[in-house]
Parts: C-alpha cells; structure tokens; sequence
C-alpha cells in the first residue's frame, strides 16, 4: 500500500462514514482514468512552455502586435539575441501552435496564430484584473 492510500482512505471515511478497500481501489481507478482523459491533449501544455522562455515570450508578443508577417532578419534586432537563437526560438513556437512560417525562397517569414493573440489577451485581461 502506497502512503496515499491511507490518506485516501480516511478521505472517504470523512466523505460516506465508511470505507473498505474495494472503496479505495474504485476511488484509485477513477482517478486513474481522470488522469488519462485530462492528458490527451499537449497543446496548451506545449504552448505555456513556450512562453516561459523570455525570447519566446518576446517574439509572440511582437509577432502579435504586428499586422501581417516578419523575418527572423527584421526580429533579430529586437530581441538582442543571435539569429540561430531567433530562429530556434521561432521554431519552438511554430511547434507549438503559436506562430506560423512560411517559405518563400530563401526566406522564412513567421505571424502570430489566433491561439497566441487569444492566449495573450487572456494574460494581460488577467494582469489589468
């Protein structure tokens, strides 16, 4: 028996005035299941990490603020980083769902999706509250 148990245990006494260990191992299975269902999807996961790194937090939110797309040329001397780091950085958040990128020729421009301009105004909603 794990250390959780018995404190599952009395946390079921508490809640119906008794418990058998059926109880807790139906209590063990369904919170097994909660957790699978709650970890089906990395996207926001995925999309929150990208925007703990302060380059990439910086990027999106440049990215957003600009109408139409930029150059990792034209991003470069913004973010006072090198331009294999704002590449990789911009990669991270293509990966995650937060900017786009397209090719043309030799050059890669990226934009913001409505994911990153939703999340963002959710953040600073959050910031003026």
């Amino acid at each position: 028996m794990s250390d959780t148990e018995p404190r599952l245990r009395r946390r079921i006494e508490a809640e119906v005035g008794e418990c058998c260990d059926a109880d807790v191992q139906q209590r063990l299975d369904e919170l097994v299941d909660l957790a699978a269902s709650a970890s089906g999807d990395d996207g926001p996961r995925d999309a929150f990490a990208a925007l703990g790194n302060e380059t990439r937090y910086r990027l999106t939110r440049i990215l957003s603020a600009t109408e139409g797309e930029l150059c990792v040329c034209e991003l470069e001397p913004v973010v006072d980083v090198s331009e294999s780091a704002v590449s990789h950085a911009l990669a991270d958040l293509v990966n995650a769902g937060l900017a786009t990128r397209r090719k043309e020729g030799n050059w890669r421009y990226y934009d913001s999706t409505a994911f990153a301009d939703d999340l963002l105004a959710v953040a600073d909603r959050e910031t003026e509250a």
